[in-house]
Parts: C-alpha cells; structure tokens; sequence
C-alpha cells in the first residue's frame, strides 16, 4: 500500500504534456529525448516516490536572461523528470482553484489567453478614461513562502499536495558554476507549478480584493501583469495607492518606475497628458488613426505590436543567419521558418496587423541577401529583388508571411 493515492495513467499524462511543451535540461543534463530511452522505468520512479513520500525534488538551474533595460531575468529550468512531477500535481490541484479564479484573470489558465485579455482591455479603454499600469517588483522573487501556503490551502486539503508544494518552494536554485543556492521565498520562473501558485497568490492578494473593494473598478491580469481601468484621474491614484498599501500587507510592492496612471486619449479625449500610452502583454495601447464602417479616418486608443517585441523578433530573425545558407533551397527556410512566422502572425496580428509590415519587410530584405547569396547571377539587389518578387506571386503561399491579409511582399 502506498501512502499516496496518486494515479500512474495521471503520470502518464503529466509526461505527454511536458514533452508537448518542450524544454531544456535541468541541473542533470538529462534531454526528454534521454528520459524516453528508459521511459518505462523513470515514470514508474516517479511514480512510486511521490505515492510513497518519498520524492524530493532537484535542484532548479538558474539561467540568467537578458532584460531589455540592462537589466537580468532568472529563470529556473527544473529537470524532465521533475516537470513531470510538478505538472501531476498541478494537474490534481487545478481542478480544484480554477472555478474560484476571477473572470478577468487570463495567464495560464484553461480556455484563456494574453489575445483574450488584450481584447477585453481595448474595450474597457474606449470605455475608461484613465489607466493604471502595474507593475509589481520581482513577483515571483519575493513570493513569501508561508503566504503561498496558507493561501494553497484554502483549496486543498491533500497532504501529498501541499507536501510537493512545500518541496518545490524550498528546492535550492544551481548557478552555472555549480554553486547551490538556498530559496528561502519566491518560486522560480521556469517551473510547471508556479504559475498555478502565483494565480492562487493573486487571486487571494488582488483579484478578490479588488472585486470587493473597487467593485466598479475593472481591470485585466495576466499572472503579475496587470491594468486597472479607472473613469477618473483622482480616481486613479486613488486606486493605485489603494493596492501599493495593499501589496505591502503580503511582502509585495510596486516598482515605482513602471507604475504609471495613463490617459487614454482619443477622438472625443482631447486633453493631454504626460503619460499617454502603456504596454500590456506585448502591445501598445496608445492613440492610433483609424477607419470607421463609413470609411472615415478617426483618433482610436488602441493596440499595435510594441517595440520592445517587433525588436525582439528582429533580434530573433537576424539570429537565425539565413542569408548565409546557401546551402538550402528557399522551400527549406519557408519550412523551418513557418511555425515561427504564424505565430507571430496569429499574436502580433491579432489587433492592428499592418503594424508587423516594417518587421516582415525586413525579413525579406533578408530573403533577398539569402538570394544574392545563392545565385551568382542574381548577385544584383534589384534582380534578387525581382526574383523573390515573381516567387512570391507564383507561390503565394510558400512563406506564411506573404499571405497577411491576402498582399504580395513588398520589398522595395
């Protein structure tokens, strides 16, 4: 008899999940291609530790990611196996919380999205004058521990959950030279389990807060990012004082940098002031021109991909050196490069999509040095231009971003 009653087929699935989602290797180097050569018997040991009481997790490996104002993010990579056993029990605890999450609480969720969320905010700007941008300084760094359990609690009584949990809060962090760190709060980016904590944790921080307190106040979050929509400027520092003494009870503060209260000016908005615009979730909100059903050029406040992402995916273009690989045919890039390129599409085009036409002009200009690359002939930039030109018009949907809204490339 096991301590636990912890179904394997529930092992099973936690695996089929981790491995849909990909990941890189923890603190033992062990790839998911590594873990499946002996499938059968590393999901039988994790298995019969968790039933047993007997699973202890690894340490996470930290991995230090670069912050676009100089700044570093640390995210811990737990190993496959135990991603495998965080997603068993987010998969038992789940069920549980979901049904008490807040309607407008839109990260990590089931049946939710960051589109979701940008959706509602866009019709709440056009509703609300004013905006607060939040912006809570190192969330899920400062996560106090026993908070995060008392709060999980609330939900489940099972001792094997809140056992793992426990286990998985205190787990020491690995730096690249081997050195073992004690957690002693927060929970690492990284982990299957932590953005379930972290909902959990705002739920019971900010979202029934806010529901309760400022009931006609609405706002979006997606995990510690959040927007709060207010009909007036009084109002909104009123709200936004309100919630930095209410963080403050829980360990948590805003970083005064980011936070910022937002006019949302448009056509019938025609005051200005200093802070006009905001980012959220990848987008910009801020005043665009528009077109109304008549046909009639109109000031909206409204969402475009930010800067921040069209150069982050520029960075990411450049990175994969394509003018170099001569070595390919051009039904070869379009392969690999596909998958990327639609999701990027189906994101970034959501609101706004000929704010992506700069970034895709780009990528042909670098399709055109591909070409100038691979045929001698074409070594001109205005025949590499034609051909890719012609290409694009006889196949015109060989690259996904050539068939945006139906337009051939323009790459003049």
């Amino acid at each position: 008899m096991k301590s636990y009653n912890i179904s394997e087929q529930v092992v099973f699935e936690a695996y089929e999940q981790v491995k849909r989602n990909k990941g890189a290797a923890g603190v033992d180097s062990q790839t998911m291609k590594e873990f499946e050569t002996s499938l059968e018997d590393n999901l039988y040991k994790i298995w019969n530790r968790m039933s047993s009481g007997t699973y202890f997790p690894p340490p996470v490996r930290t991995v230090s990611i670069p912050k676009s104002n100089g700044g570093e993010r640390l995210l811990g990579i737990p190993t496959v196996a135990d991603r495998i056993a965080q997603t068993v029990v987010k998969i038992y605890l789940e069920p549980s919380v979901e049904p008490h999450f807040h309607p407008d609480s839109y990260g990590y969720r089931p049946n939710k999205s960051a589109i979701d969320a940008i959706k509602t905010a866009r019709r709440r700007c056009w509703d609300y004058d004013w905006v607060i941008d939040l912006d809570i300084k190192g969330f899920f760094d400062n996560l106090d521990h026993d908070l995060v359990m008392q709060f999980v609690r609330r939900y489940t009584g099972s001792r094997w959950i809140l056992l793992y949990v426990e286990r998985w809060l205190k787990a020491p962090s690995q730096t690249a030279d081997g050195t073992l760190v004690d957690r002693t709060k927060g929970t690492p980016q990284g982990g299957v389990i932590s953005p379930l904590l972290a909902n959990i944790f705002m739920h019971e921080v900010f979202d029934s807060w806010m529901e309760k307190e400022f009931s006609t106040t609405p706002f979006e979050r997606y995990a510690d990012d959040a927007i709060v929509h207010c009909k007036t400027e009084k109002q909104a520092w009123f709200v936004e004082s309100s919630i930095q003494e209410r963080l403050a009870k829980f360990k948590l503060e805003l970083n005064p940098e980011k936070t910022k209260i937002v006019y949302c000016r448009d056509e019938n908005r025609g005051k200005n002031y200093p802070e006009e615009k905001f980012d959220f979730l990848g987008y910009t909100f801020r005043a665009r021109q528009a077109k109304n059903k008549l046909g009639k050029f109109f000031t909206s406040f409204s969402p475009a991909i930010s800067n921040k992402a069209r150069k982050a995916i520029s960075l990411k273009m450049r990175g994969w050196h394509v003018h170099h690989r001569s070595d390919i045919e051009l039904a070869d890039i379009a392969k690999a490069m596909n998958p990327i390129l639609r999701g990027w599409i189906n994101y970034y085009g959501a609101f706004y999509k000929s704010a992506l036409y700069p970034v895709f002009n780009r990528f042909n200009y670098t399709l055109i040095r591909w070409v100038k690359t691979k045929y001698k002939k074409l070594h001109g930039y205005r025949k590499a231009r034609n051909w890719l030109g012609q290409k694009a018009k006889e196949e015109p949907n060989l690259s996904a971003h050539w068939q945006m809204l139906g337009i051939k490339p323009s790459v003049a």
